[in-house]
């Protein structure tokens, strides 16, 4: 059976999300499954999966999705090869004229599991990953905005979603939904491409700035926190919208751990051990690997600062069971 196309919405500001998700269903002519529908199922990703195909004479459907799901897990459920849909479009709708405070919110979303466990998702990290694994971002609200300040928010945009097409809603000139079927390996985000030395956003601002940190040696955790805590946060060196990549604590040594942050948000959740490495496996960092993103950034002085939060000479000589013992606040790793 061919799989019927779907075009998945989603955004962390409901009226807007809701409201674009109708009027795109209505303009295509696609089957429209709102949120309202979808929630009444405890896995509204798979409610969707199984009302799709439903709507195949009419071309498919366009999907509200609730927005504590993280948008690879919509992804990974839709880009099976045994799916009965084919995910065509990921649609980020994003109120431009509250992005840069959403992306330092420090509130949570809940949704329900599949197996009834209740789950939280920041609402920061939902509004950039959103962006980041988007096809298309749609701009809500961007009338009240003046133009310098529209101009950043196009650029943040562009940044954290290099290869998003950006649309303004309600739009000034037409423009044609383009389907861009989506396969499960994904490089869509900002981050993955500075990592990857392939990072060229459409549109840039001069207040807007994003580079690669690179550094041998692993973070002292007492003092990363500090850096983040006293320095990061209050903006010291501009505002730091959004890092990612991946890191490693002097205190856990032989592990790397994944750098995961936005606005006053941090999770350094752990990926792999340098002793499950196969022979033809290579490590995801050495040390540190991370992308930054910020408004009027004082880039270098940022980077003397991160360096400062690495091990010294003396530490470093040191070895792993000296650092084993030195201060740690971060929260322990649950290993299963």
């Amino acid at each position: 059976m061919t799989p019927t196309n779907l075009i998945a919405v989603v955004g962390t500001c409901a009226p807007e999300r809701a409201q674009y998700a109708g009027r795109l269903a209505a303009r295509t002519g696609l089957a429209h499954l709102p949120l309202a529908r979808l929630a009444m199922s405890p896995d509204p990703i798979d409610e969707a999966e199984a009302l799709a195909p439903w709507s195949h004479e009419q071309g498919g459907a366009v999907a509200e999705l609730p927005p504590a799901i993280a948008p690879t897990a919509i992804i990974g459920r839709y880009a099976r090869a045994d799916s009965p849909v084919r995910l065509i479009g990921l649609v980020c709708v994003v109120d431009a004229a509250h992005l840069i405070s959403d992306l330092a919110r420090d509130d949570y979303l809940t949704v329900w599991g599949s197996d009834g466990e209740r789950m939280h998702r920041a609402r920061a990290l939902a509004t950039a990953t959103q962006i980041e694994y988007a096809t298309t971002v749609v701009l809500a609200n961007w009338e009240s905005l003046a133009t310098p300040d529209l101009s950043t928010v196009l650029a943040i945009v562009s940044a954290l979603g290099p290869t998003a097409r950006i649309r303004l809603d309600p739009s000034p000139y037409p423009a044609v939904e383009l389907a861009t079927p989506i396969t499960q390996v994904q490089d869509r985000p900002g981050w993955i491409g500075l990592l990857n030395d392939d990072h060229e956003p459409h549109m840039t601002d001069r207040r807007v700035s994003a580079f690669r940190y690179e550094a041998a040696r692993p973070f002292h955790p007492a003092r990363l926190e500090a850096l983040l805590d006293d320095r990061v946060e209050p903006g010291d060196f501009g505002t730091v919208l959004r890092s990612a990549g991946f890191c490693r604590l002097a205190t856990r040594p032989g592990t790397v751990a994944h750098w995961e942050h936005v606005g006053s948000m941090l999770s350094l959740p752990p990926l792999s051990d340098d002793g499950d490495i196969g022979d033809d496996e290579e490590l995801l960092a050495a040390g540190q690997d991370i992308a930054f993103f910020g408004l009027d950034l004082d880039r270098p002085a940022l980077v003397r600062a991160l360096d400062a939060a690495c091990l010294t000479d003396a530490e470093f000589a040191a070895g792993p069971d000296a650092w084993r013992s030195y201060e740690d606040p971060f929260p322990a790793w649950e290993r299963a």
